[in-house]
Order: C-alpha cells, then structure tokens, then sequence
C-alpha cells in the first residue's frame, strides 16, 4: 500500500505502543501536521479538558489538508475518522507494550520530562495498579477491549473508506516507515554540488 497518495492518517493502538512517535516521524517525512491527542485534552495539573474545549480543539488542528493524528479518543473519533483516509493499527504484543511502558514510566519520573502543558509523571503513581491514574491499570483495562473493538469499527459501513494498516510490533512498523518516501519538495532539499 502507497502511504505517499495519503494526506488524513489516524494512527491507533493501546498506551505506551508509540502512537505519538510514529505519527510525529510520519507527520515529518509526509510534510503534514502532527496532532498529539494528549496536548489537546490534558490542561496543566492532569485536568481534563471541557469535552466542548476538546472537541473545538481537534477540529482546530485538522483544518489543513494534510496530518497525522496521534490518539484512541472515542469522544472525538467522530471528528476524525470520517476525514482520514486511513487508520494505522499498533497492535503490539502485551509484553512490548508493558515493557515499553515501564521504561517509558521510569525514564519520564526520572528526568522529570514536561508532557503536555507542564504535566509531568510520577513513578509511584503508577504503580498502583488499582488506581485510575496508573497507566499500568489503564492498559491492562484496555488492552484487550481494544483487540476486540477495533476490528468491529473498522468494519462498520461508516469506515468503509479508511485504509487500515495493521502492525503486530515495532520492527513491522519500522519497516514499513523506512519505506515511506519523503514529500519534501526539492527545494528544501540542499543543492547539489
């Protein structure tokens, strides 16, 4: 499948699969917007965005031609799957996706890396794994739910126009991004000599 003929990517998969990183480094090599799901929806504090705020929000983001959206959200999925052309899967292993998740925990408590809005996480919240807030709860509560809707929407008539790319690990999407051609025009390229 030609990636290069697709301008409205929607890219999907459970927490910690890299939905953010390959829709930035497709963003890129496509020339389009990348819209992180998570920045539109977390106000600083982990305070939610007024759904009205959210929803005005992604529309806002989607306004040019071409971009590549990062995010599972159902309450905006309305927004955007009717304009994508297609939707990429990351259908990650359980294992990887923990153990991506762990890592990621750590290094993020760590080195204290602002997310979205000057939100930054803490390990030991997550590791409380009856809490709502542990990352580690929300993927074990929605992992599977997600193996199992996800074929059922992408079959429904209203989907019917979305290209649906489905990848079982990271060295399958890896793969199939190196193979992506850059849309850059020429002329940013730098000149021959």
């Amino acid at each position: 499948m030609n990636t290069f003929y697709f301008r409205r990517i929607a890219i999907v998969g459970t927490t910690s699969s890299g939905k953010s990183t390959l829709a930035q480094r497709l963003a890129e090599k496509l020339c389009a917007d990348f819209v992180e799901l998570d920045a539109l929806h977390w106000e600083p504090n982990w305070k939610e965005a007024d759904l009205k705020v959210f929803r005005e929000r992604v529309e806002r983001a989607m306004a040019s031609n071409a971009w590549v959206v990062a995010g599972n959200y159902h309450v905006v999925r309305d927004l955007i799957w009717p304009k994508a052309e297609m939707v990429i899967w990351l259908d990650y292993p359980l294992p990887v996706i923990f153990w991506r998740l762990l890592r990621r925990t750590v290094r993020r408590a760590v080195t204290q890396e602002e997310l979205w809005n000057g939100n930054r996480e803490t390990f030991w919240g997550h590791l409380k794994l009856w809490s709502q807030e542990s990352l580690f709860h929300w993927l074990f509560k929605t992992y599977w739910q997600r193996k199992r809707d996800y074929p059922i929407l992408f079959a429904e008539p209203q989907n019917a126009h979305l290209a649906v790319l489905q990848f079982k690990s990271p060295r399958e999407a890896e793969a199939w991004l190196a193979s992506v051609p850059s849309t850059r025009s020429s002329s940013t390229a730098e000149p021959q000599r």
